[in-house]
């Protein structure tokens, strides 16, 4: 889409194609194609979920910010590495399943690493215990990465180390929460991580879907990975 054709009406088009595509490629593709308008795109959409979700990180966060290194996951063209660049962080390394999102994010000159892969399509491409912080911010969603993930984020994270989650609380999603939430729970039973805070946000984004008006609502999971 040309940046000229960056209105609502258009924009919700095309999120809406993104929900049609089924398979790996089709996503990709999808996403290699929105590269180029995307931050703007979800300018448009009252995106809040990065802000959000960097807010809840440094809120809690005490150790040195510059010295963190951040694992940011469907890292996208780098929209969460700018929010947590503005708390203080300063080392992101970030995974993304889209070579031309990665690109953007490339160009932004934020991130110390950048790696292609498509999330739970095969383990993370990182070293288990390495991360101060590891976020996942829009991805967490029906159609799009798997629950199984957190798993994952959970064992790439430091003991005593911050994984920050989102998802969105609308219709279509309410079974994928039902499920994130249940695994969440259930690695907190197995004494994996705690949570520290659980924020739902009212408006979370305009609406896009056609069962919907005005602003979804969503939400951000903060949790802290135990000592082994």
């Amino acid at each position: 889409m040309a940046a000229a054709t960056n209105t609502f009406e258009n924009v919700k088009a095309a999120v809406l194609s993104a929900h049609k595509t089924t398979t790996s490629a089709e996503k990709v593709d999808f996403y290699n194609s929105w590269a180029e308008n995307y931050e703007q795109d979800l300018e448009v959409l009252e995106y809040r979920a990065p802000s959000l979700a960097a807010d809840s990180i440094s809120s809690h966060f005490s150790g040195d910010r510059e010295a963190a290194v951040v694992l940011d996951l469907a890292c996208g063209t780098g929209l969460m590495a700018k929010q947590m660049k503005r708390h203080g962080f300063g080392h992101f390394v970030g995974i993304d399943g889209s070579e031309a999102m990665l690109e953007m994010a490339r160009k932004s000159g934020l991130y110390q690493d950048l790696k292609q892969s498509m999330l739970g399509e095969g383990p993370l491409p990182v070293q288990w215990g390495l991360f101060d912080v590891v976020v996942i911010i829009g991805a967490l969603s029906v159609g799009q990465v798997p629950v199984s993930v957190v798993r994952e984020m959970c064992k790439s994270t430091k003991p005593g180390g911050y994984i920050c989650m989102t998802t969105r609380s609308n219709q279509d999603n309410v079974e994928y929460k039902a499920a994130l939430e249940y695994e969440l729970k259930l690695m907190e039973d197995e004494g994996l991580w705690t949570c520290v805070e659980v924020t739902e946000v009212e408006d979370w984004e305009r609406a896009v879907s056609e069962q919907e008006d005005g602003y979804i609502s969503g939400a951000v999971y903060l949790y802290k990975r135990l000592q082994l």
